[in-house]
């Protein structure tokens, strides 16, 4: 068996049992490795941009007896990837804003029979109002611990619906209603950027519109 840090796990404990999982920056493959030898998929792609991560991956398939399981591509984002071949997609350890570039140009991800398994690094703010405006629903959020850090993980749909949310819900999502460590530490630091960008502002360009923005989700959240 292959333990996952938490991070990883947390992503993991979204996949479907039985999905044809795509790992998308997969790196070492950790994240595909497990879920097949935990019997929760049968098979996955792992596919990353750059040789190096590829080769390590390929050293874990190996090593854990998984090869003709995994199928390594070299690939730019989801490119290498079509819809008839997976359910569940996987993206992390990227920035909110690359992820939704990755997204926005593979149309074929709105599907209601795919579930993508997000994980933004930064700005998941954008990647959060990018599913919003284009169709999908975010039916889990999770926060962890990490190395001292916090992580998210999202999970979301199509539906086809585009909704509207309010800044501070595009902010924090649905963290702001968590009462666990993880998110609470999560909303904390992010109202304090907030807070610091606001007196920054302030100061500096007391005309910028971004004030108003700024101040009615500080309001909010109160």
């Amino acid at each position: 068996m292959l333990k996952l840090k938490s991070r990883l796990n947390m992503a993991a404990q979204m996949v479907r049992k039985g999905s044809r999982l795509a790992d998308i920056g997969t790196d070492h493959a950790y994240l595909p490795a497990a879920l097949i030898l935990d019997g929760t998929v049968p098979c996955a792609i792992a596919a990353d941009l750059r040789k190096g991560p590829l080769e390590n991956a390929e050293a874990t398939v190996k090593n854990y007896g998984i090869a003709e399981k995994v199928q390594l591509r070299l690939s730019d984002g989801l490119k290498c990837v079509n819809s008839s071949e997976v359910d569940d997609i996987v993206i992390a350890g990227m920035g909110g804003i690359l992820i939704s570039e990755i997204l926005e140009v593979a149309p074929w991800v709105k599907n209601e029979n795919i579930q993508l398994i997000l994980q933004p690094q930064s700005h998941d703010e954008t990647l959060r109002k990018w599913l919003w405006d284009n169709g999908f629903d975010i039916i889990k959020e999770d926060a962890c611990f990490e190395d001292g850090k916090t992580y998210i993980c999202m999970a979301a749909v199509y539906t086809g619906r585009k909704t509207e949310h309010s800044e501070a819900e595009i902010l924090l999502g649905g963290f702001s209603e968590r009462n666990d460590e993880a998110s609470v530490s999560f909303c904390e630091k992010k109202l304090h950027r907030t807070e610091v960008r606001l007196e920054a502002l302030r100061k500096s360009d007391p005309e910028n519109e971004e004030i108003k923005t700024l101040e009615k989700i500080l309001n909010e959240v109160k």
